[in-house]
């Protein structure tokens, strides 16, 4: 039922009144176990911005995704949405620290207030925030947003709230969320995260159905300019909005324009910004980064090329096996297929033996497991004795090995051994299994690049009997099949957070493995997984919190459900060299949006080193 003010408002605000003794004082920060957050009440920045960096001029970057926008909005399954809506068009109630752990400070919410119990948070918006067309930011939004996410967003939103018990309106700028228990850590700075959407807009509109192309009404430092249907779209600074001058803005957003990108091809992506045709481009392939931008304009520093964010957990990336095929299911043949991946020659020959083996689900992180179990882990692991492989107790991963040469005459033999355990026996120059069917599978890709490193994979599998096939669609299919679970093996990627919570289960959980909106693209449905998942989520300290992590990893590792890839040593990054970069980075994250413009026109290194002397910071960053 919906509030009439300000008729209920005197009596809203007595009832907070007399339930306030048994709530923490508002906070302007949350942490995930209510540790101090590293920046006090009051601050004036995050220390990764220049609070005097100039507003003006333009950024145009790629996108993180290949393939064209069908929809603006990135809060639904269907299809690809413009991620960037998401903090540059609507404000979150808090926003996220880029250089800690997992620590929210408050955006619409002005104040945060978690009950002492753990089974509430209340938020207390800020009386200035607004909508860009003036209206006030309401405790009514901010229900109708969480009903709206739940209701007809992302699957991953019902997944991670599912432990919200309900949400009531206190007063106007007053809401309080309430929760099934307080085991879940991180579900109170998830739900901090959201973003607010306009009730009176969105009501009107398919938001299921991604909204079209039409810009929606924000709350945030952009508005939508110009929208290129699936190919770019241009968001231009709003000079007038609300949150501007606050500790969590400050030094950042400073372009007037920032236009996003489209590609259907990572390769046409990187020719496009050789060209000049844009600023900015991620880099996620290791060989299209190490060689694909060799130039004169890259010698003289006019395109400048950078890991940056080095100490950011780095993505979760490899070969992953689609387990609901029969001959993926021994984990003996996930093993042996391990093996035969070469990364050591790949590294060298490819990518100047400038990336690591992926090693963790966790790779850069604390949460990694790296060593032995301790006392603590051992007593998560031994209720899982003989759900999860035996290795788990008493061994340390590691992925196999090369010398780098090329030949992996051992590793072929050892693969075959674990091969003939499983039931596949040499029938000419194929293995078959023991219906006389051949060992074979179709490796699905839709982008450019991939060839150079399967290729090799599937000369070393024919020399022992195995077919693979590389097969690339456009991504549009390619969507279509990842959703309907249709590939025996694919690569992709998991993000990484050193506090992590309930996406986990989108990504590895049971409930999520044959959901077409989830990101279980192992198709993963392993008892002990989840019940690792859910205690994780569920510690009420950091260290009990690393322990689950070590255990999940451990058996995520052994179980062999991928083969692990490697990870650059931070966010391979190229740009044209006409911004400045404040000169203390964000250490989660590349953070563009503190970028400012400093020539309309890439600069060589020494006209940079000019201009800086001539502004009077010499020593000051790029």
């Amino acid at each position: 039922m919906r509030l009439v003010f300000p008729t209920l408002m005197l009596t809203a605000l007595a009832l907070f009144s007399s339930v306030a003794s048994v709530n923490a004082a508002p906070q302007h920060a949350l942490t995930v176990y209510g540790e101090p957050a590293k920046y006090p009440a009051g601050f004036s920045h995050f220390d990764y911005t220049n609070p005097q960096a100039p507003k003006g001029g333009t950024m145009r970057r790629s996108a993180l995704e290949i393939g064209h926008f069908d929809h603006l909005l990135p809060y639904i399954d269907k299809g690809i949405g413009v991620t960037q809506i998401d903090g540059l068009l609507y404000s979150p109630l808090a926003q996220r620290s880029l250089d800690e752990p997992y620590t929210v400070y408050g955006l619409v919410a002005q104040k945060m207030e978690r009950s002492d119990d753990g089974l509430s948070l209340r938020f207390f918006i800020n009386p200035k925030a607004r909508f860009a067309d003036g209206k006030p930011i309401t405790a009514e939004d901010v229900r109708y947003t969480y009903d709206l996410l739940i209701t007809q967003g992302s699957l991953r939103y019902r997944t991670q709230f599912a432990d919200v018990n309900g949400v009531e309106i206190e007063a106007p700028l007053i809401v309080r969320f309430d929760f099934k228990s307080n085991e879940n850590r991180t579900l109170p700075l998830d739900i901090a995260t959201l973003p607010v959407l306009p009730e009176h807009w969105w009501k009107h509109r398919d938001f299921a159905g991604g909204g079209g192309y039409e810009p929606p009404l924000g709350s945030g430092p952009y508005r939508v300019g110009k929208v290129d249907s699936g190919r770019s779209i241009t968001f231009e600074r709003n000079p007038d909005w609300w949150g501007k001058d606050l500790p969590v803005s400050r030094g950042l957003y400073n372009f007037d324009h920032f236009s996003i990108e489209y590609f259907g091809d990572t390769d046409v992506a990187r020719q496009v910004l050789r060209g000049g045709a844009y600023d900015y481009n991620r880099e996620f392939s290791a060989t299209g980064y190490s060689i694909g931008y060799d130039s004169p304009a890259l010698s003289d520093g006019r395109l400048q090329k950078a890991h940056l964010a080095t100490e950011a957990p780095q993505s979760a990336q490899g070969f992953v096996f689609n387990l609901q095929k029969p001959m993926f299911q021994d984990r003996r043949v996930r093993q042996a297929l391990a093996m035969l991946w070469d990364f050591e020659w790949s590294n060298r020959q490819m990518m100047r033996n400038l990336y690591i083996r992926q090693q963790s689900y966790f790779s850069n992180t604390a949460l990694a497991a790296r060593e032995l179990p301790d006392a603590a882990e051992l007593k998560i692991l031994e209720p899982l004795r003989g759900q999860v492989p035996d290795e788990v107790f008493s061994k340390v991963f590691e992925a196999a090995k090369t010398d780098g040469s090329g030949i992996i005459r051992d590793k072929q033999l050892q693969a075959l051994e674990l091969l003939e355990q499983a039931g596949w026996k040499p029938d000419g120059d194929q293995l078959v299994n023991a219906d006389g069917e051949p060992l074979s599978f179709t490796f699905l890709v839709s982008q450019n690049g991939m060839d150079r490193l399967l290729l090799p994979y599937k000369r070393t599998l024919k020399q022992i009997g195995i077919d693979l096939n590389i097969r690339r669609i456009d991504s549009s299919q390619y969507v279509n099949r990842l959703m309907s679970r249709d590939y025996d093996m694919i690569v992709t990627g998991y993000p990484v957070s050193t506090s992590p919570g309930g996406e986990l289960l989108n990504y590895f959980g049971s409930v999520s493995a044959n959901d077409p909106g989830a990101n279980n693209y192992m198709v993963l449905k392993n008892p002990a997984v989840d019940t690792l998942i859910n205690g994780l989520i569920r510690a009420s300290t950091q260290s009990g919190m690393l322990h689950y992590a070590h255990a999940l990893d451990r058996v995520l590792q052994w179980n062999y459900y991928w083969i692990p890839n490697y990870y650059p040593p931070g966010s391979s990054t190229v740009w044209w060299n006409r911004f400045g970069i404040p000169s203390v980075q964000a250490s989660n994250d590349e953070a563009i949006e503190s970028w400012w413009e400093i020539s309309t026109t890439a600069l060589t290194n020494q006209q940079m080193t000019a201009e800086k002397i001539a502004r009077g910071r010499p020593g000051g960053p790029r």
